[in-house]
C-alpha cells in the first residue's frame, strides 16, 4: 500500500467518491493532484476546500505520461472506462492504481461486510446493516451516498456494510472484508469494462483476499458465481438445499426457521432471494437471529425498486427505474402474471433482445435513445409503441393496459438520455402517473 511520502496521489474525475477521497487525504496531510475531463466550478471549490487544486486533463500524451510518472498512485473515479486514456497511461508508466477501498483499509481496521452483484446490492446492504445495527452498530457505505473513506471518519460504527461495485473492486489491491457476498451475475457495465469476462473478474475480486476466518456468501444457483467460489468458509443461498433457503412458506437458515414469508412486507420472488442473501451475510457477521428477523419483517423496500406509486380499481403502477439491465427487468416482470412494460433509455452496451424473455410482458412502450432496440426485441411478438417523452409513455401505457394488469417502468437502460439519474427518472414517472390517475402528485 502506498504511503504519504511516495509521491502525490492522482485523482482523476471529481464526483462524489473522489471528493470524499480528497477531503480524507487533506485531513491526513497527504498530497494529491486532482484532474477532470470537464472540471465544474463546484468541483474546483471541493478540491480547494480539501487543500488541493483541480486541473484540466493534460491535452497531450506526453503531458499525461509525465503526470503519471510524477505520482505515487492513481485513483480513477468509479466508472472511468477501462479504455480511458488515463488508464492506459497509468499502465504504461507502471503507476499503481488504487480505489477508495484501499485507502479505507490503510486507515481503518474495523470489520467489513461486502456485498456485490449485478442486481440487489443496495437492498441486501440495507438489510444487513439494519440487522447488525440492532446489536453491534453498523453503517452502510461504498457505492451509495456515503463513500467508505468518509464513513470511517465516524468512530461509532462497529461494522461497515459496503456496497461494492465492480468499478471499485476491479481497482482494489488490498480490500479484505470479513464477510463477502456475490449475489448474482448478468452482463452489465460494458460501457466501462472491456468485456463480460472482465466484469465477472471484477465481481469475483470481492473474494480475492479472504482469509481462513472470513466467510464467502455464495449464490449457489448462479453458475457464474458458483464456478468462482473461493476455498474456505462459506454460506450458500440460491437453491432449496442452500444454507439460507425458502422452504414450506418460511426462510430457513442453517437448518432452523428464521421467519415466515407471510410476515415479510416484501415477498416477490427476487425479494425472497435478497432476504436469504441478507440473512446469510448478517449471520456470518454475528447478527442475532432475532435481529435479522426484525430487519426482514420491517423492510418495505427502497425507492425506485418495484415501488408501487399509484393504484386504481383497474391497475397498479410500479416504478422500477433502478432496473438498468435486461436481467433486472426480467426479475421485475416475473413478479406479475401480466404486465405493460415501459422500457428504454440509454443502453450501456447490453443485448436488449433479452427483454423478450419476460413472458409476463403483454405490451410494451419503448422510450429514450434505445427505443429502436426495445422495439426490435419485441417486434412481431407483442404490441410495441414508441413514446417521445414520459407523459406520452404513461398515456400510451394507460390505453394499452387491461384490467388487472400491472404497468411497470423497468427500463433495462440507464437514464442519461432524458434524465440525470435513475432517481430523477423514477420521480418524474411517479409524478406523471399520479397526475394521470387523478392522485395528488
Amino acid at each position: 500500500m502506498i504511503g504519504p511520502t511516495d509521491g502525490p496521489l492522482l485523482l482523476w474525475g471529481v464526483g462524489a467518491t473522489n471528493r470524499a477521497v480528497a477531503a480524507a487525504l487533506g485531513r491526513r496531510g497527504w498530497e494529491f493532484i486532482a484532474v477532470d475531463d470537464a472540471p465544474a466550478p463546484e468541483a474546483q471549490q471541493a478540491m480547494a476546500d480539501a487543500g488541493g487544486v483541480l486541473h484540466p486533463a493534460p491535452s497531450s500524451t506526453e503531458e499525461l505520461a509525465a503526470l503519471m510518472r510524477r505520482c505515487g498512485a492513481f485513483l480513477p473515479t468509479p466508472g472511468l472506462a477501462d479504455g480511458h486514456r488515463a488508464m492506459h497511461a497509468a499502465a504504461t508508466a507502471g503507476t499503481v492504481i488504487l480505489s477508495e477501498f484501499d485507502l479505507a483499509a490503510a486507515w481503518d481496521d474495523r470489520p467489513i461486510v461486502a456485498v456485490t452483484g449485478t442486481n440487489g446490492k443496495t437492498t441486501v446492504t440495507t438489510l444487513v446493516a439494519a440487522a447488525l445495527r440492532r446489536s453491534a452498530g453498523a453503517v452502510a457505505a461504498g457505492n451509495n451516498e456515503l463513500p467508505l473513506v468518509a464513513a470511517i471518519e465516524d468512530p461509532a460504527p462497529a461494522t461497515f456494510v459496503v456496497e461494492a461495485s465492480s468499478f471499485r473492486l476491479a481497482r482494489s489491491r488490498c480490500f479484505r472484508p470479513q464477510v463477502a457476498a456475490w449475489l448474482n451475475f448478468a452482463p452489465d457495465h460494458l460501457d466501462v469494462h472491456v468485456s463480460v469476462e472482465a466484469y465477472a473478474e471484477a465481481k469475483a475480486a470481492v473474494w480475492r483476499h479472504l482469509g481462513p476466518d472470513d466467510t464467502a456468501v455464495v449464490n449457489e444457483g448462479d453458475p457464474v458465481v458458483s464456478a468462482r467460489r473461493p476455498s474456505g468458509r462459506q454460506l450458500g443461498f440460491g437453491t432449496a438445499s442452500s444454507d439460507a433457503a425458502v422452504l414450506d412458506g418460511s426462510i430457513w437458515l442453517c437448518g432452523e426457521t428464521l421467519v415466515e414469508v407471510a410476515r415479510l412486507p416484501r415477498r416477490f420472488p427476487h425479494d425472497l432471494h435478497n432476504a436469504c442473501a441478507a440473512a446469510a451475510c448478517a449471520t456470518a457477521a454475528g447478527a442475532a437471529a432475532a435481529d435479522t428477523r426484525a430487519a426482514l419483517e420491517s423492510f418495505r423496500g427502497l425507492p425506485h425498486r418495484l415501488e408501487l406509486v399509484a393504484q386504481t380499481e383497474a391497475n397498479r403502477w410500479y416504478d422500477d427505474s433502478k432496473a438498468t439491465t435486461p436481467d433486472a427487468v426480467l426479475a421485475a416482470a416475473g413478479a406479475f402474471e401480466s404486465v405493460v412494460l415501459i422500457a428504454g433509455g440509454r443502453n450501456k452496451g447490453l443485448d436488449l433482445r433479452r427483454l423478450a424473455g419476460a413472458a409476463s410482458v403483454r405490451a410494451v412502450v419503448a422510450i429514450g435513445e434505445a427505443a429502436g432496440e426495445v422495439c426490435g426485441a419485441f417486434a412481431g411478438d407483442r404490441p410495441v409503441h414508441r413514446a417521445t417523452n414520459m407523459e406520452g409513455a404513461v398515456a400510451v401505457a394507460a390505453e394499452l393496459a387491461r384490467r388487472g394488469e400491472a404497468i411497470l417502468l423497468s427500463p433495462g437502460c440507464t437514464s442519461f438520455d432524458w434524465y440525470g439519474s435513475y432517481q430523477q427518472r423514477g420521480e418524474h414517472y411517479a409524478s406523471v402517473v399520479r397526475a394521470a390517475v387523478g392522485e395528488e402528485a
